[in-house]
C-alpha cells in the first residue's frame, strides 16, 4: 500500500479476509491469505483512519492448478464476495493492491477475481529482489514483527523480532537453505505495528 500512495494512488479502504471466530484454531491451511494475527488487523484499519470490510473464509483451496477457473466453495470465492462488497460500498475503486512477490499461485487467483469485478491488480512488489526490498521496507519506517515462523533456522526466540533485527540472519537463512528472505515461501508471517501510512503505531 505504500508503494502505491507514493505511486499517486488513494487508499479508500481496506479488506480482510479471515478465518471464522468461533472455530478452534486462529490458523488455517490456506494456499491465498495469511489468517494468524486476523484479529489485530481492525487496530490497523484504526491506525488508517479508514474503513475495513471483513469476510470469513469459508472455502478451502480446492482447485489447486496454478490457472484458475470460478469453484464453488474455494477460498478464491471468499476473496472475490470481500471485494464485491468493497466496490459495492465503494463504486469508485478502481484497484486492488496486492503484497505478493513470486507467488504465480495467488497472483494469478486475484488477477482472476479483478477481471470479474473490472478492477486493475497493482502489484508493486511483484518479482522484486528479496534482500533489496526487505531491507527497504525496514529502512523506510515499516516496523513489522514476526508473529509465526516455520522454517529451517527460524525460532520461537525469533517471534515479536523485527524485520531490522531478523534482515542479516533471514540473509544468511538463504545463502544456507534458500529461505525465503521476504517469507514468500511461508517460512514466517508478520505483522505491522507501525508504516508511513499509519496515523498512529500500534503497541504490542
Amino acid at each position: 500500500m505504500v508503494k502505491c500512495v507514493e505511486a499517486g494512488h488513494e487508499i479508500v479502504a481496506l479488506a480482510n479476509a479471515h478465518p471464522d471466530v468461533s472455530s478452534e484454531s486462529d490458523e488455517m491451511d490456506s494456499y491465498l491469505f495469511q489468517t494468524v494475527g486476523y484479529d489485530g488487523v481492525p487496530y490497523i484499519a484504526e491506525c488508517m483512519d479508514l474503513p475495513l470490510y471483513r469476510e470469513v473464509i469459508r472455502g478451502k483451496p480446492l482447485l489447486q492448478t496454478m490457472e484458475y477457473e470460478v469453484v464453488s466453495n474455494d477460498e478464491t470465492e471468499d476473496l472475490f464476495a470481500l471485494l464485491q462488497r468493497v466496490k459495492e460500498n465503494h463504486p469508485d475503486v478502481e484497484g486492488v493492491s496486492v503484497g505478493a512477490i513470486f507467488s504465480n499461485y495467488q497472483g494469478k487467483r486475484v488477477q482472476h477475481v479483478c477481471d470479474r469485478l473490472g478492477l486493475t491488480m497493482l502489484a508493486y512488489l511483484w518479482e522484486r529482489d528479496q534482500r533489496t526490498l526487505l531491507k527497504e521496507m525496514a529502512d523506510n519506517g515499516m516496523e513489522c514483527v514476526l508473529i509465526k515462523v516455520a522454517a529451517i533456522g527460524l525460532k520461537p526466540t525469533h517471534l515479536g523480532k523485527t524485520i531490522a533485527e531478523m534482515y542479516p540472519y533471514l540473509c544468511e537463512l538463504n545463502d544456507k537453505y534458500d529461505v525465503h528472505i521476504c517469507g514468500e515461501g511461508g517460512e514466517y508471517e508478520t505483522f505491522t505495528l507501525d508504516c508511513p501510512l499509519f496515523k498512529r503505531r500500534i503497541v504490542m
